[in-house]
């Protein structure tokens, strides 16, 4: 078993292990891979490996489950989650029409520019160095794919669920990432506080209905209950969630160099953990709401035949990807992918900044994980855990 406070989190990489048929490819190749586009209509997109950094990578639209159908705890919804999450698919899901989501989104993305303009002395009493600045403010901190401090956007992390997370001084020392207490601006931005909780809550509860769905779905391939507890059970009773607000400074205002890169706002990563809330980015410009000034920029992410597709979904639809705790303990049926942001770089782009908010759900740190005797797509070779 591993305890679930050491494999949890985001991990940078530029990497991703391809699936034995993509390891024979020869490197000059045409692949073919199956996508989901708006239609919901199957294509094959037929792309040369050779020519990947020269070529546009195509779009597609992310799967969508209305949210009436996903509150139906008896509802059939396999084949949804299996166009969406499945072992040969994107990882990532959308839930249309949720109550209150559009306005709750958009009250907490609003405050993102407004943290990050706070004074500098204000900004640094918000800093917890001793969390390895999980809570709180961050800033410059992270370091990005080559090395460097990663400067192009700061973040506001915070537990939405409880401000404190446990009263052990042993456990606040040994997993201080999660079990620190969260730092609010009550003096400078009090609104925040109410607003990061109403979404991330929000954000909580439907992923808790997702995680229902993806549990049926998983236990129909003969799984059963992933050699252990669900993960709608293990998300409800974790008690280290959390909560990042990201705000992508304008270009100019970072040292960034690398704008045509698909990772030029935020490099190559697959979250550790179980499942990721995410909202649709907010873009301003000089204080005024705009649309994204550039096509291209947005959210990437890269297949399991390592094609690197941009994925779109509505401001109004609450996204969710799955973290690699999921998809190992699911043994494979259940997909993480690595994906990254990419800054728009047109004309137009310029003194444009985006907000996002993310919800990493996780289980608790000392959530005891039986992991299955064979993990899929992780290792070129499958291996043996010691359970």
């Amino acid at each position: 078993m591993v305890e679930a406070g050491t494999a949890v989190g985001t991990r940078t990489t530029s990497t991703w292990p391809a699936g034995p048929a993509a390891r024979r490819r020869s490197r000059g190749q045409v692949v073919s891979f199956a996508l989901a586009p708006a239609s919901s209509r199957r294509v094959r997109v037929q792309v040369r490996c050779r020519a990947m950094q020269q070529e546009r990578p195509p779009t597609v639209r992310a799967v969508t489950i209305p949210f009436a159908d996903l509150r139906e705890t008896d509802k059939d919804l396999g084949g949804k989650i299996e166009e969406g999450l499945g072992p040969h698919e994107l990882g990532i899901i959308t839930i249309a029409d949720v109550p209150d989501f559009p306005e709750l989104r958009k009250r907490l993305l609003r405050l993102a520019p407004r943290i990050a303009n706070l004074p500098e002395e204000v900004k640094k009493e918000l800093e917890d160095p001793d969390s390895r600045y999980n809570f709180g403010w961050s800033h410059g901190k992270e370091k990005l794919e080559s090395g460097k401090l990663d400067t192009f956007k700061g973040s506001f992390y915070a537990n939405p669920v409880l401000d404190v997370p446990t009263t052990d001084d042993v456990l606040v020392s040994r997993y201080p990432s999660y079990c620190r207490p969260n730092i609010w601006p009550n003096e400078n931005l009090p609104e925040l506080e109410i607003a990061f909780k109403a979404l991330g809550k929000l954000m909580m509860e439907v992923g808790l209905m997702l995680a229902h769905h993806c549990d049926r779905y998983v236990m129909g391939q003969g799984v059963g209950s992933y050699d252990g507890d669900s993960l709608e059970q293990t998300i409800a009773r974790s008690r280290c969630h959390k909560g990042r607000l990201l705000y992508y400074f304008p270009r100019q205002f970072s040292k960034q160099t690398d704008v045509e890169s698909v990772s030029s706002w935020c490099g190559w990563h697959t979250d550790h953990g179980s499942l990721t809330g995410l909202t649709c980015g907010l873009f301003t410009k000089n204080s005024v709401e705009v649309p994204c000034p550039d096509t291209a920029a947005g959210l990437y992410i890269r297949t399991r035949d390592n094609q690197i597709v941009k994925v779109v979904f509505d401001e109004d639809h609450l996204a969710y990807q799955i973290g690699e705790t999921t998809e190992i303990l699911s043994r494979g049926y259940l997909c993480a992918t690595p994906h990254c942001v990419q800054a728009p770089s047109s004309e137009n782009a310029s003194n444009v900044d985006r907000s996002t908010f993310a919800l990493f759900m996780q289980p608790d740190w000392n959530e005891k994980l039986k992991f299955p005797s064979k993990i899929p797509y992780h290792q070129e070779d499958d291996y043996e855990a010691n359970g």
